[in-house]
């Protein structure tokens, strides 16, 4: 495939998530369990552009050993802040906002690309994944079962790493241009989704 065509095909896909369903995957839940956890993360284009940005940044900006460090960063974050938004302890102001905001932060990540140290994008990693997993801990039903639904959106936002590093390794890691570019919509998205919010 010449790169012009996964650029084009990147920035469909890009424009596609950003498009799809609502722009906010915090609208509620009517569910609760593994299964509804397991879809939370596919539900909404901030946490796909969100989920699949950790993963491709990762495998462009990160040596070989240490590309699995932003993933695993990102679920045990993500993991703490659903755990004290759930016990009442994290209570972000602007909830919506700010994870719009880290949406185009992350798209910015990886339009820079490898040039952005691992000690300035892996802090915004974190912090991206404290505000995703505030807002599912505090639209989780109260009597829902936090493992079991918990255990779902953390597969979710895991095989979403997988599936951004795979990419990465595969398309973006030999294109600076591909790689730009599907930054730069995620960046947009992330705008649009701000824009909305305000």
């Amino acid at each position: 495939m010449t790169s012009s065509r996964m650029l084009r095909k990147g920035l469909l896909a890009c424009v596609a998530l950003t498009l799809a369903g609502g722009a906010s995957a915090h609208a509620g839940h009517d569910a609760s369990g593994f299964m509804a956890g397991l879809m939370h993360p596919l539900s909404g284009a901030d946490h796909l552009l969100a989920m699949l940005s950790v993963g491709l940044w990762a495998a462009v900006a990160l040596p070989a050993g240490r590309r699995g460090l932003a993933p695993v960063l990102f679920v045990g974050l993500m993991a703490l802040g659903a755990l004290q938004a759930r016990l009442g302890w994290l209570q972000p102001v602007g909830l919506e906002l700010l994870i719009a905001a880290s949406v185009l932060l992350l798209g910015a990540l990886l339009v820079g690309g490898p040039r952005i140290a691992a000690r300035w994008g892996l802090p915004l990693i974190g912090a991206a994944a404290a505000l995703h997993g505030a807002a599912h801990g505090l639209e989780m039903d109260p009597a829902a079962s936090a493992l079991a639904y918990g255990g779902g959106f953390l597969l979710a936002t895991a095989l979403l790493h997988g599936t951004g590093l795979a990419l990465g390794a595969r398309w973006l890691r030999h294109s600076q241009l591909l790689r730009r570019a599907v930054g730069a919509a995620v960046g947009l998205g992330g705008a649009s989704m701000l824009l909305v919010r305000i």
